[in-house]
């Protein structure tokens, strides 16, 4: 005590505060000073460089009266009105920055406040800065085209589109954006699809994408917005897919030409067969519209569907992939849980979703299909791997695609309510493919996925095929981590999902947008040159929602169709659509 009272200077009257060697500053405590000056400067530019404009990202806490969610068209003759369902609840449409700055093994979210400057800096908000570059540059290069050439910066289209520039790029962002809080441009797509979207065309389209892509975003936007002409625009188009349901056994066509209602199925397929995946992966957009307008049409139809596949017999209890709708007969022997047969299972189960559960054939179907695809599709590596083969004519192909990596989070999404208590088993299933997917990202230069991946000879999650070595932008991975992050908030998923925006960020980002490569075990890859529309409505939604809390988008409320646009789930209870049975639980 003495001592410090010695160290401590007398001060007297009139004399300075500080002993004469503290007069001035010191330079080493000028420097502390101008490095905490400049520091706060950049902080203060920073905000206003990077942070989102409060004009254009409002916060919108939506809750039940909120939400609009329509009502059957009562002027239909065959009308049946169900009571409203509780609407789904949006808690917040603006992103919700990080409580610190991002670490792959960390994402506690902030409500507001300096901690946007955080964000802003740190890049932890990349989802959402990525969808900005994806959407301005598509808006400056490809606008009203069906996608986007970044490089070229010029518009895109393939033959599942037609010729005509359809915007589906536009409908296939516009959920995304909204649920970013990126309103501006969401008016942006909605102008164009009031003055520009036109069905009336002489254009031969694929049933299956204009139906997940352009129905099922519209139907998104219109339930999210509750603006009357994206429900009109779904409609339009509807009546003229209906055309392709014109064959012997009611299998629809493959393709269908909007203006004179003619279709056809793709010269490729086996003995002119429709794809399983395609004609199965129309009953959550169909039943939305009978619901909306009241026609029984669209109900029936996917339901005939049903009722016919349940009818026929299954080599081995599996669904081959060709199905011919002339005769009504399978084609080809080949199963698969990738390409060709993915989404109809998940239609299977995300219609017993969709139903408030109350569909129950549509869980048991279910049910049977993963039953038999885990006995004859599913195996484990020498190395421990479990992966989803391919069932080709009675012999399985040791070869999982990165459509298959989807089936991971739904085997998460269907293990509430699986049969003979095997919800941890099915659990633990998805976790197990979504560590294989993760391999097969992780075993590459780049970190990001080839397109399909062998365990044979040695090889464990690789490519072989220089044709399977390729990324064109895929979502399907990052949609398991999601729903593994939904299911089990395993923080390894969030950090499985931060290498992957980082990756697609440095090696897929150009100038004028995002670019799929072609060989992701090269250090210096090149370009295809396409930026996918299913990028802005998959890729970047899924990673947008893996950092956010879980009541963006609650699973209780909505269910996602496999172009990942937002459908709620209809409470319809006892009441039965127009051209149903009465449901029962």
């Amino acid at each position: 005590m003495l001592l410090r009272r010695h160290l401590i200077p007398t001060l007297s009257p009139g004399a300075s505060s500080f002993p004469h060697h503290r007069a001035t500053l010191r330079l080493s405590e000028k420097f502390i000073l101008l490095l905490i000056l400049s520091a706060f400067i950049t902080l203060c530019f920073g905000a206003f460089f990077f942070l989102p404009d409060n004009s254009k990202h409002k916060r919108f806490d939506l809750g039940l009266e909120d939400v609009l969610i329509p009502h059957i068209d009562t002027r239909h003759p065959r009308f049946m009105e169900p009571p409203p369902p509780p609407p789904p609840t949006l808690r917040s449409v603006e992103p919700q920055p990080p409580a610190q700055p991002f670490s792959p093994r960390r994402c506690l979210w902030a409500e507001s406040g300096p901690l946007w400057i955080w964000a802003a800096l740190t890049g932890s908000l990349l989802p959402f800065q990525m969808m900005k570059h994806a959407w301005d540059s598509y808006r400056q290069y490809g606008w009203g085209h069906n996608e986007l050439k970044p490089l070229a910066k010029k518009g895109h289209s393939t033959n599942i589109f037609g010729n005509s520039q359809l915007g589906a790029s536009i409908v296939d962002a516009l959920d995304t954006l909204y649920i970013m809080g990126l309103h501006d441009e969401f008016k942006d797509g909605q102008e164009w699809i009031e003055q520009n979207l036109d069905f009336g065309v002489n254009a031969e389209v694929s049933v299956f994408e204009v139906n997940i892509r352009f129905i099922g975003g519209l139907l998104a936007a219109y339930y999210l917005s509750g603006q009357e002409v994206f429900k009109l625009k779904a409609v339009q188009l509807a009546e003229k897919l209906l055309p392709a349901f014109n064959t012997p056994t009611g299998i629809p066509w493959a393709m269908v030409n909007l203006k004179s209602g003619v279709g056809r199925n793709w010269g490729w397929a086996s003995a002119g067969s429709s794809i399983l995946a395609e004609f199965g992966t129309l009953h959550m957009e169909f039943v939305h519209l009978t619901y909306l307008t009241g026609n029984p049409a669209y109900y029936q139809k996917v339901m005939h569907i049903r009722k016919l596949l349940a009818k026929m017999d299954r080599p081995n209890g599996l669904y081959p992939n060709y199905l011919n709708p002339r005769t009504g007969r399978w084609g080809q022997h080949h199963t698969s849980v990738g390409g060709l047969g993915d989404s109809f299972y998940e239609y299977l189960l995300k219609a017993w979703l969709m139903s408030d559960k109350t569909d129950t054939e549509a869980r048991k179907a279910y049910d049977d299909a993963i039953e038999a695809i885990e006995r004859h599709l599913i195996r484990k590596s020498n190395g421990g791997l479990t992966f989803i083969g391919e069932w080709k004519n009675g012999h399985l192909e040791r070869k999982m695609g990165h459509l298959a990596c989807f089936a991971g989070g739904m085997f998460a999404l269907g293990a509430d309510g699986s049969p003979d208590d095997k919800a941890g088993h099915y659990l633990q299933l998805g976790a197990e493919i979504a560590h294989t997917c993760h391999e097969s990202y992780d075993r590459t230069v780049l970190k990001l996925g080839p397109e399909a991946f062998k365990f044979d000879s040695g090889l464990e999650a690789v490519a072989v095929r220089q044709n399977e070595k390729y990324y064109i932008l895929r979502p399907e991975v990052i949609e398991t981590y999601w729903y593994m992050w939904r299911f089990t908030h395993d923080p390894k998923y969030r950090q499985w999902g931060w290498e992957a925006a980082q990756a697609i960020d440095k090696y897929c980002r150009v100038s004028g947008g995002f670019s799929g490569v072609k060989d992701v075990y090269s250090s210096n890859p090149t370009y295809d040159d396409v930026q996918q529309s299913f990028f802005l409505a998959e890729t970047l939604k899924y990673l947008y929602l893996l950092f956010s809390s879980d009541d963006l988008m609650p699973l209780e409320s909505w269910v996602f169709n496999t172009e990942a646009h937002p459908l709620p789930v209809l409470h319809l209870g006892n009441i039965t659509l127009p051209g149903s049975e009465p449901a029962r639980r």
